[in-house]
């Protein structure tokens, strides 16, 4: 598939997800997706290259969270945090579609940052900036400790742990967002006794194939409806190691 054909399937199939990509947007990524292979033959950002599969694995797949958020939400100035953004997945590519939308980028390798820094500054996008820090220790911050109307993550553990790690950023009322396969509903259930500690409430899901493909997917949605004790998140290492179950 050449170029100008992956662009319009992009274009179709964020249509179908309910996302209008313009021309504007469209530079954007194209611009993106230059500068995420540029980076990534010098330092290790992703093992998806090819041009057709970052748009639709990486770009494509970041968007979808609009399945389980409202366009309302997303285009009336809410603030996204990506806890543990690596490349800048599914952060960037909302703050690229959704301009109104305020995004923090937040990874604990500042090699990752100084990428996503490059790469905000070449799209001279002022909706989203890059933070240098681990989940344990940002989450201490009283200027993003419950600041965020959503925390979202497309990083790989278990629901217990990233919801650790997650919902201590989301203010009362907002939603943690994880990104997961159409095999979920164990993980749900063992991060019930967690969700419930750290302020949440029962679990939302939606299932879905990824437009133009056949990936199956899903969107984890986690209401915050109580603080989360001052306890959490432990210190580093321990939510992965010993998960709340």
């Amino acid at each position: 598939m050449n170029h100008s054909d992956i662009i319009s399937e992009f274009q179709k199939n964020a249509a179908e997800l309910g996302v209008t990509i313009d021309y504007r947007m469209l530079f954007s990524f194209e611009l993106y997706y230059k500068n995420l292979i540029e980076w990534n033959a010098v330092m290790n950002l992703t093992a998806i290259t090819e041009e057709k599969d970052v748009y639709e694995k990486h770009f494509l797949d970041s968007l979808t969270i609009i399945k389980i958020v409202s366009r309302e939400t997303l285009e009336k100035g809410c603030t996204i945090l990506d806890m543990g953004t690596g490349a800048g997945f599914p952060g960037l590519p909302i703050a690229i579609a959704f301009p109104e939308t305020k995004v923090i980028l937040m990874d604990s390798l500042n090699k990752r940052i100084r990428f996503l820094e490059d790469t905000i500054g070449k799209l001279g996008i002022t909706n989203v900036k890059a933070v240098h820090a681990r989940a344990e220790e940002l989450a201490r911050n009283k200027n993003y400790r419950e600041k965020s109307d959503i925390c979202c993550s497309r990083a790989v553990a278990n629901l217990a742990t990233l919801s650790e790690y997650c919902m201590p950023f989301v203010k009362i009322g907002g939603s943690f967002i994880s990104y997961k396969t159409e095999q979920v509903q164990e993980e749900i259930e063992q991060s019930r006794k967690a969700v419930r500690i750290l302020g949440g409430k029962d679990p939302e899901t939606v299932f879905f194939t990824l437009p133009g493909t056949d990936y199956k997917r899903s969107l984890v949605k986690i209401r915050k409806i109580s603080p989360t004790p001052a306890k959490y998140p432990r210190k580093a290492g321990t939510p992965s190691k010993e998960p709340i179950v």
